[in-house]
């Protein structure tokens, strides 16, 4: 499926010299949606997966159909300060700072094999910090999903020797 063309470019948000790359209008497309879950998750199957780990905000969007679709529990991963209960931190620079993320600290058994899921690798910073959480709870990473994967800014490379699926790569 052609789902790049379902991606809206904003230039300069949310701030300037940022290219953002809007997955609304995919997610307003009922069939195109249900296919990126389907073929998101599809790399996935039959490899144990025991709980699928998604990044905040748009990473859920993605990481809890990606999980009903592979029969997994789902973990959120947070901006520092949103989870009610003990946390593991890992902190991360963006394209244009930096920040915390959180994970519970009972949200992952230490034999657990994880998908984690986002939108969008870009400098692969939220991405190489969220894989930092699954260590802290001995859980193993099994693989990595996103929507899209943005070349230029070679955030691959931060994700060591774990499987990367991507849809697209612009």
């Amino acid at each position: 499926m052609g789902y790049a063309r379902l991606i809206r470019d904003i230039p300069d948000f949310p701030q300037p010299g940022i290219l953002f790359r809007d997955i609304t209008p995919l997610l307003n497309d009922a069939e195109a949606f249900r296919q990126a879950v389907h073929d998101m998750a599809a790399p996935f199957k039959g490899q144990g997966i025991d709980q699928v780990v998604a990044i905040e905000a748009r990473g859920y969007l993605l990481g809890t159909p990606i999980a009903l679709e592979l029969g997994t529990g789902f973990v959120p991963v947070r901006k520092a300060g949103k989870l009610p209960f003990r946390t593991h931190q890992a902190d991360y620079q963006l394209e244009y700072g930096s920040a915390t993320i959180e994970m519970h600290q009972d949200a992952l058994l230490g034999n657990q094999r994880v998908l984690l899921v986002d939108d969008v690798l870009a400098t692969g910073g939220t991405m190489a910090a969220t894989i930092r959480l699954v260590e802290q709870s001995n859980a193993q990473v099994a693989g990595i999903a996103v929507l899209i994967e943005l070349i230029a800014l070679n955030g691959r490379v931060k994700l060591g020797d774990h499987p990367l699926s991507s849809l697209m790569q612009l």
